[in-house]
């Protein structure tokens, strides 16, 4: 069994986010980019633990980027991942994202496909289904838990005040939330490692984005918050009227 997991190329949290050209683009200098942690820690993670149990022969990353990215890669490589992908372009929105890996997957029969739940720069939750729905497959949201036996795959959701047992036929799509598995760090076997597994660069296919960015906007950031004593409800009630905002 062959599995592809996709990750993304996303700023670290303790980046200052700042923006350029009038508020359309992302200003990435002086930025350090991480593999998205969701597509690490959970997607990549249980992949090889998968492979580890010899229940899937190979691990391949694939990712939608320019070669500056190609570092990101190298760490999915270092923590145990056989060979990766990259499709050369810029990832303008979901879609275009969905429907390269989409392409690339059909082309090269992979059983399983796995995607984080969302990555922590745009939290947009789409690009596990949108290649489901290209590749006419079944996609399982939000999984915690992933078990493999021949050609079916169990798979768990929580929902409120509960979870929800899920099996499926391969081949599939899982987007993997926590409790998939558990965040590894690099040893130094897999650092050395990583610099000699290989890399395919492949270009982008013809396929245009559905969506165009008008402009960002950085939030207002925390505001003064009141304290309202308990026996003051008259207050809170007047406060809550003139003062308090939906956002």
């Amino acid at each position: 069994m062959k599995i592809l997991v996709a990750i993304s190329n996303v700023p670290d949290t303790t980046t200052k986010i700042q923006f350029t050209d009038g508020d359309t683009k992302f200003n990435a200098a002086g930025v350090t980019f991480v593999i998205n942690p969701y597509d690490e820690w959970y997607a990549l993670v249980r992949a090889l633990e998968l492979k580890e149990a010899n229940l899937a022969e190979k691990v391949t990353l694939i990712h939608v980027g320019l070669a500056d990215s190609e570092a990101t890669i190298r760490k999915g490589f270092a923590l145990g991942a056989d060979d990766a992908v990259r499709i050369d372009a810029e990832s303008p929105d979901a879609f275009f994202v969905a429907e390269q890996i989409a392409a690339y997957a059909k082309e090269n029969n992979y059983d399983l496909i796995l995607t984080g739940k969302e990555t922590i720069s745009y939290n947009g939750s789409s690009v596990g289904g949108m290649i489901a729905g290209i590749m006419d497959l079944p996609f399982v949201s939000l999984a915690t838990k992933l078990e493999l036996a021949g050609n079916k795959v169990s798979l768990e959701q929580d929902l409120d005040g509960g979870s929800q047992l899920v099996e499926c036929d391969l081949p599939l799509v899982v987007s993997c939330a926590k409790g998939m598995a558990e965040q590894r760090i690099p040893n130094m076997r897999g650092i050395m490692a990583a610099r000699t597994k290989p890399l395919s660069v492949v270009p982008a296919n013809a396929a245009a984005p559905l969506t165009t960015v008008k402009s960002f906007t950085l939030s207002p950031g925390r505001t003064t918050v009141k304290m309202i004593s308990e026996d003051s409800l008259d207050e809170l009630v007047n406060l809550l009227h003139t003062e308090a905002k939906v956002i």
